[in-house]
């Protein structure tokens, strides 16, 4: 593994359901060492600030640290119950290996549901509902959950390794929604804290952005930043049964939202971000979904209004165990960014109002 895959490694394999992102905070503070000035938010959001540029106009480049979990909500003889964290849909959690972080240790186990094969004919063809699923660790009938150190609110992620595919450019992992958006962050700052950016740049990891853009309220209010990029995952469209024409697909660049349920970006800042991508040659794409949000959808609305864009990484199974992404439309989304951010002075950030 090279430096980028052994990153995608630790991030994606990091536990970090919302509210529970302390993991992800320590990888983003790791690989920043030396680059920025760390602090965080009360609510628990990595801000780092490059330690080289000036004081203004500020820049906030950021990505939400947590990902769709699970939470132990209480106990039933020898099995778990837990309230889904996220958005799930019922289909992909059940079967799925997963992990509880208790307060001592981890414990590994397994999400299940009644089985088929004791169901009338009818109920296999209905969809077990989520507060029918249940967590199975492998205890024996006569042994309690309650003796093994598992506490309700105790969160619980999939347990899906890392993974490079055959043909050496896509991989699949747990929480690319959004760590790889993190590893932008990271990336970006990387590269421009060799340069001299001609603004005060933020990399912030937001939490809590799977149960309400949490995160990005209060880190926004934090920085009070005069542009805000945020960057995510975009739903990958290039599978069968998905729309005809879906634009978000693997390997075809950084994706440019145009247009999603919380958020029109600002149009002067679209327009930059493009002229930037078409000047530097960067593989890139529209994306517009009626539907969801990011961060974006806070950030813009932050004090008097913050103009903000979101670039995302095209990527298929958002929310499931095993999503799949392509490593080139995340260095084209690295690349965009750094280029953009070099271009966001004074001048140019004024006149985006």
């Amino acid at each position: 593994m090279d430096r980028i895959e052994k990153m995608m490694k630790e991030f994606t394999e990091a536990s970090g359901v919302s509210g529970d992102e302390g993991e992800v905070f320590s990888l983003m503070e790791k690989h920043l060492a030396g680059a920025v000035e760390v602090s965080r938010d009360k609510l628990g959001s990595f801000i780092g600030k490059l330690s080289s540029g000036p004081d203004e106009p500020r820049i906030m480049l950021a990505g939400h640290m947590d990902e769709v979990g699970m939470m132990v909500s209480h106990f039933s003889d020898n099995y778990i119950k837990f309230n889904p964290v996220g958005g799930w849909w019922t289909p992909r959690m059940i079967g799925l290996p997963v992990r509880i972080k208790a307060a001592e240790r981890v414990i590994p186990g397994v999400i299940a549901s009644k089985s088929p094969f004791q169901m009338e004919a009818d109920q296999r063809k209905k969809i077990p509902k989520k507060k029918e699923l249940f967590i199975d660790i492998g205890l024996n009938s006569d042994e309690k959950v309650e003796e093994q150190g598992i506490r309700p609110g105790d969160p619980v992620v999939p347990d899906v390794p890392f993974t490079p595919l055959i043909n050496g450019n896509t991989y699949m992992a747990k929480a690319w929604d959004n760590r790889i958006g993190c590893m932008a962050v990271v990336e970006v700052l990387r590269r421009l804290s060799k340069k001299s950016p001609p603004c005060a740049v933020y990399g912030v990891g937001t939490v809590q952005e799977e149960v309400g853009l949490r995160g990005a309220e209060t880190s926004v209010h934090y920085v009070n930043p005069d542009v805000c990029l945020a960057v995510d995952v975009g739903i990958a469209q290039d599978i069968p049964g998905a729309p005809r024409g879906g634009m978000d697909k693997l390997g075809k660049g950084v994706s440019i939202s145009v247009y999603d349920a919380s958020l029109i970006p600002n149009r002067a800042l679209r327009d930059l971000v493009v002229s930037v991508a078409e000047k530097e040659k960067i593989e890139h794409y529209f994306s517009a979904t009626p539907y969801g949000g990011t961060d974006g959808g806070k950030f813009h609305l932050s004090r008097a209004g913050v103009p903000t864009i979101v670039m995302s990484v095209p990527t298929r199974y958002i929310h499931s165990g095993g999503g799949i992404l392509d490593r080139r439309d995340f260095e084209s989304t690295v690349e965009l960014l750094a280029k953009l951010i070099m271009k966001l002075d004074s001048d140019t950030v004024s006149s985006l109002a």
